[in-house]
């Protein structure tokens, strides 16, 4: 990608958040937000391809229920699984 960085944040925080069902837009959302700011272009790449993955797969990895294939398994992956989403206060 050749888009400016801020540019790309807000375009994946956008895909990140309008999924298709509640639970991903709320699960990936919500990680977006907190650490799409932190990330390097490599991160934005990666989480970009995760992005790509149809939800099903996303949660099955996640769950541990299928290792994730090797060209899927980063350091983004790894912190989405590691990510724990709490409901923001109303």
């Amino acid at each position: 990608m050749d888009e400016p960085l801020e540019i790309s944040r807000k375009r994946l925080l956008f895909r990140s958040w309008h999924r298709g069902t509640r639970e991903a837009d709320l699960l990936l959302g919500s990680f977006a937000e907190r650490h799409l700011g932190e990330f390097t272009r490599a991160q934005l790449d990666r989480y970009a391809l995760l992005l790509e993955c149809p939800d099903a797969d996303l949660w099955d990895w996640m769950a541990g229920r299928i290792v994730p294939p090797p060209g899927q398994d980063s350091d983004v992956l790894r912190m989405l699984m590691n990510f724990r989403y709490t409901p923001r206060s109303a």
